[in-house]
């Protein structure tokens, strides 16, 4: 299981339920982890999937694979998994799957 996304007009919309959590006093590298996505989201809300439109997707694909390779986070946190119908952009392939 990973980060459940979908496409809608170029826009990459992640699944809220899959988000990093902010925890004050948590670990530092998750915490990094949910301030960096924030940061090139062009829309989050606490109750709402995060919005990252298409000129951001070169920096998320980077920042994935850097927090994955780090080895602090595990591919469930680090992959975006899009439905089987849904075709994967290029840019995001190297850290993208199918259902």
């Amino acid at each position: 299981m990973f980060m459940k996304v979908s496409l809608q007009d170029d826009i990459l919309f992640i699944a809220r339920e899959d988000l990093p959590v902010y925890k004050k006093g948590g670990s530092i590298v998750r915490n990094s982890y949910f301030w960096a996505l924030k940061s090139i989201a062009c829309y989050t809300s606490r109750d709402k999937d995060w919005e990252f439109d298409s000129e951001v997707w070169v920096a998320l694909t980077r920042m994935l694979l850097s927090f994955a390779r780090s080895g602090y986070l595990g591919d469930r946190e680090t992959s975006l998994e899009f439905d089987r119908d849904t075709p994967i952009p290029e840019v995001l392939r190297s850290v993208s799957t199918w259902l």
